[in-house]
Parts: structure tokens; sequence; C-alpha cells
């Protein structure tokens, strides 16, 4: 099995850790004050069982009966640690991976809109999930789990070594031989980790992209093909797996090996004491339970050692989407008086090398105009429609959207040439997402969300009153949502799920209808309506967009009844 090396240091992935701890920051210093708290009643139940071994062997003079209270509240503190423990991972463990998960979703919402297309929506869902709760429970649980056992080496070896420093000593020698081991294990399990998560990304993504196109699937009877695929990757998984419990087994072996030897010793060493007089029974109870103490933090940090690595493993993957771009944070600039976009001479590539998809275009998309954009497949139409959203830039040329005011008072129709320069002010702006407010977007395809109607209608404008929302339905043809049992309350499934094509093209005309815009662009989004129907919501929208400037990219010429302008675009 090819493992792939780290692209990221361990220091490095430190810092990034450091940066992000503040969420984590409450939890994470209870959970240490348990802990201490813990190792504190820990090694005083050591010393009141040495002295209730010694009382009872009359090795010592004491009350058995207080003694045994003694150890009594000792259990009863540590189980309420114990309960406080587990509440306040329940309470604030939530809290911090929800701000963890709400920043890295933010970050990929505002995110440029080519920078996260290079993940699978599968892959992307895996690390908001997996990932960052591997990071919170590595902040708030495997960190000061870690400090907690440090503390509790070193205090029972403290402890041990003013009873006997040589049994501690011999104790204390195994751990060179575990740091020296646990370096070369964590080296080859983070390699081993990152592969496994990768399988798991995988296998998400194929599952979402089977349900989401089950239809698909069903028409060309390729459900077993998508089943054997599936397998084909859990296969691979499997074996990933039987590699990383191979060697996590043969590691944790040698090391429990180690341990049991350690512990052998120190138990003989002890007896050897006891039989020459030198200690007591109770002073070999207590080497027993301290001997225990100091090699289970080890133990710990052996068994601690695979999440830590696995949390490593999803710091690095987090990683990633941080460094995905984010668009420049703008003020949205919303602007006054009619609205036009103008390009001149802009090509665009995705890639240097790539074909250029849109080469030397001008042209001047009018306030007030209605410009169809036709165009066989491949020929930019949809890429000219990104260039208008900001969501990409020319490689070259000069896009700008531009204000007309007129210098008199009298109402104008801007149909064209017949105003005088005199007439008219301009004022341009190049194009950027800080003017995306002044544009509403009707993509092609069905763009509904799960939830109500009214939601998906109030994301168009979130003030809109219902009587702007049944205006925008009526403008959009889709007066059948009046007709419904719950109207506006119905709800939709995923993608619109419950209604047909049609409908839920026509709810996502009106939400666009309903967002504040001075440019309309629309993406082949009457595909799904009859021609008749079609050609009423287009004498609806020309006439409610009388002002605006509306941009229709389309494969049907009934369209170009309605335009001003017609654009034909070619395959470069």
């Amino acid at each position: 099995m090819r493992i792939n090396k780290s692209k990221y240091p361990l220091k490095k992935i430190a810092a990034w850790l450091w940066a992000h701890h503040k969420s984590c920051r409450q939890q994470a210093l209870i959970n240490v004050f348990i802990g201490l708290s813990q190792v504190g009643l820990g090694l005083l139940w050591v010393d009141a069982l040495r002295s209730l071994t010694d009382i009872a062997t009359h090795a010592k003079e004491g009350s058995i009966i207080w003694t045994s209270v003694t150890l009594a509240g000792i259990f009863l503190l540590e189980m309420g640690m114990h309960i406080a423990y587990t509440w306040i991972s329940a309470v604030l463990g939530v809290k911090s991976q929800n701000i963890m998960q709400q920043f890295f979703f933010q970050r990929i919402i505002k995110g440029e809109w080519r920078g996260i297309e290079k993940y699978h929506s599968g892959d992307v869902l895996n690390r908001l999930f997996t990932d960052v709760n591997d990071i919170v429970k590595l902040l708030t649980d495997i960190t000061p789990t870690a400090v907690v056992v440090v503390a509790q080496f070193l205090a029972s070896f403290i402890y041990l070594y003013t009873m006997d420093s040589t049994l501690a000593l011999i104790i204390v020698l195994t751990s060179p031989i575990f740091i020296l081991f646990s370096r070369i294990y964590y080296k080859r399990m983070r390699r081993i980790v990152r592969t496994i998560k990768d399988s798991n990304s995988a296998i998400q993504a194929i599952i979402q992209e089977s349900i989401q196109h089950k239809m698909v699937i069903k028409v060309l009877q390729r459900e077993q093909s998508m089943v054997d695929k599936l397998k084909l990757r859990q296969s691979l998984l499997h074996k990933q797996i039987k590699s990383q419990a191979r060697f996590s087994i043969f590691s944790k072996t040698l090391v429990n090996i180690g341990f049991a030897s350690a512990f052998l010793a120190a138990l003989v060493w002890g007896l050897f004491q006891l039989q020459e007089g030198l200690i007591t029974v109770g002073v070999l109870m207590a080497f027993t339970q301290l001997v225990n103490r100091i090699q289970r933090p080890m133990l710990d940090a052996a068994r601690l050692l695979p999440i830590f690595v696995n949390s490593m493993t999803s710091c690095e993957r987090l990683m990633e989407l941080e460094e995905l771009p984010l668009e420049p944070e703008e003020t949205p600039l919303h602007l006054s008086g009619r609205v036009g976009l103008r390009f001149q001479n802009i090509s665009f590539s995705y890639a240097p090398q790539r074909r250029t998809v849109i080469k030397n275009f001008s042209h001047d998309f009018r306030p007030g105009s209605f410009t169809a954009i036709l165009g066989p497949t491949g020929a930019g139409k949809t890429t000219l429609i990104r260039l208008m959203l900001t969501l990409i830039s020319p490689t070259q040329g000069k896009a700008e959207a531009y204000t007309t005011l007129y210098s008199n008072s009298q109402a104008r129709s801007d149909n064209g040439p017949g105003h005088s320069p005199h007439d008219t002010q301009e004022e341009f702006h190049p194009l950027s997402p800080a003017l995306r407010c002044n544009i509403s977007y009707i993509p092609q395809g069905n763009t509904l969300f799960s939830g109500t109607i009214r939601e998906n209608l109030l994301m168009g404008n979130p003030e809109a009153t219902l009587e702007a929302m049944n205006e925008a339905l009526h403008l959009a043809l889709a007066d059948f949502v009046f007709d419904l049992p719950k109207g506006l309350d119905t709800r939709c499934s995923e993608q619109g799920g419950g209604l047909s094509e049609g409908q839920a093209q026509r709810i996502a005309i009106a939400r666009a209808i309903l967002h504040p815009c001075q440019v309309l662009l629309l993406d082949e989004a009457t595909s799904a309506l009859d021609i008749e129907t079609e050609k009423k919501l287009l004498e609806n929208l020309k006439q409610h967009f009388a002002n605006s400037t509306i941009i229709f990219v389309t494969h049907r010429l009934a369209v170009m009844d309605y335009t001003t302008d017609v654009i034909h675009l070619q395959r470069q």
C-alpha cells in the first residue's frame, strides 16, 4: 500500500491548533482541573489504603473505621468528579463543535466560487462533521488528558521515589524506550490514517451522489454498477484498516510486554524487601498501587497516541479547507438609477493551458434592455453568466457595471439610440462581488431548498410581506400555490421534492422577483415550461422589470420575440 507523505509538519499543525483553541478553552481548562483533582484524590487513596493495611496488620497505630470513612469519602469525591466531567463534556462539547463547524462552514460559503470545486461535496461534509469532531475531541479531551497523564506520572514518581528511589528508577527506565518507539509509531500511523480518512470521504461521496442521482442510475440500469463501485471502495478501506490494525496490534504488544516486565521487576523487588523486613505489607501494597499509577500514564499515552494521530490527520484536512481563497470582504454597493453591464474585449480561460472559453467579447447590456444569449454547448454562455455574477474574473479585458441618470425630470424609455449624450450621466464601477447585490439570478435546474415555499421565497427577500410574496407568485405564474392545502406553508423536500419541475422553476422565479435588483439574469430558467406558459411569463417579466436590465441565456428561439438584443456565441 502506498502511503503519501504529509505536507504539514507537526510544528505547523500545533500553531494551527493554538489559533483555533479559543472556542474550546473553557471546556479544556475545566477538564484539566477535574483531571488534576482526580490525580490528587488518587494519591490520597493510595496513602489511605497504605495506612489502612498497616493498621490492620498492626504495623501502625490508628482507627480502621475512620480510615475506611476517609477512603469512602475519597471514592465519593472521585465519583463526583467523573459525573462533572461527563456533564461538562456533554454540554460544552456540543457548543465547541458548533462554533468550529460554523467557522469552516462560513469559510466555504464565503470562499471564492472556484476554490471549493476541487473537493467533492461528500468529502467536504465528511470534513465538517468527522474531522471537526476529532479536533474538538483533541482540544477538549485528548490534550487535557495528556496534561493530566504527565501530572499523574510526575506525582506518582515523586511519591514512590520518597519511599524507594531504586524501585522508582527501575520503573522510569521504560520511559525512554516508550518515547523512542512512539516517535516511530506516530510517523507511520499518521500516514496510514490519512489514507483511511480519504477512503471514508470517497465512500460518502459515492453514496451521496447515488442517492442524489437515483433516477438517472435507475434509468440507465446501473444500480448494480454503483453497488459494485461502493464494494470496491469499501474493500480498499477494509485492506487499509487491516494494515492499521496489524501495525497497531504489533506496537501495543511490544509496549505491553515492556511495561509488564517492568511491573514484574518492581513486584519482585518489593517482595524481597518485604522478606527482609525492610518494608511493611502496607508499603508493598502502596508500591503496587504507585507502580500502576506510574505505568498507567504511559499506557494511557500509548492508547492516546492513535487518537492523537487521527486528530493530526483531521487537522491537515481542515487546514486544506482553511487555505481556500476567500472573496474580498466588501460592503455591498447598491447602485442608484438604472444599471447596465458593459464588457470590453474580455477573454476567459479556466486554466492557463486550457482553451479560451470566451475570447475578445464585447457588449453593452444597456439599462432597460432585454438581451437573449444563444449558442451551442461549450460556447461560453454559462461562463458569461459567472462573469456577470463576479464568481470569476476575466483573464483580460474590462467588465463594468454602470448607472444611467437622466439630466431632465421627464421619464424616458431606453430603447436604443435616440438620446443625446447630453441627456444622460453615466457612472462606471468595475465588476466586483460588492455589486452582486444589484443582481438577481435564476439558475437552470431545480434550485429549491428543503423547507416550506414561504422559506424559499424569503431567501429572495427576508423582509418580504405576504402581499409581496403573493404578487411575486402571481407574476411567476405560480398561482397553484394558493390552491395547495397549506399554501405558502407547504413543505418541499430536497431540491423541491413534491413539486413538478415546472412548479419548482416558477417558485424559483418568484424568489428572484422578490430580490431587489436592477439586473435580472436567467439561465435556462423556463426550460421546464410549455411554450404558452413561457410566453406569458416573459411578458410578465418584461413588464415588471421594465426599468431593469434582463439577460436571458436560452436555447429557445421563442424568447427572441421579447428581446431588444440577441447575442450568438460560438465555441472558441
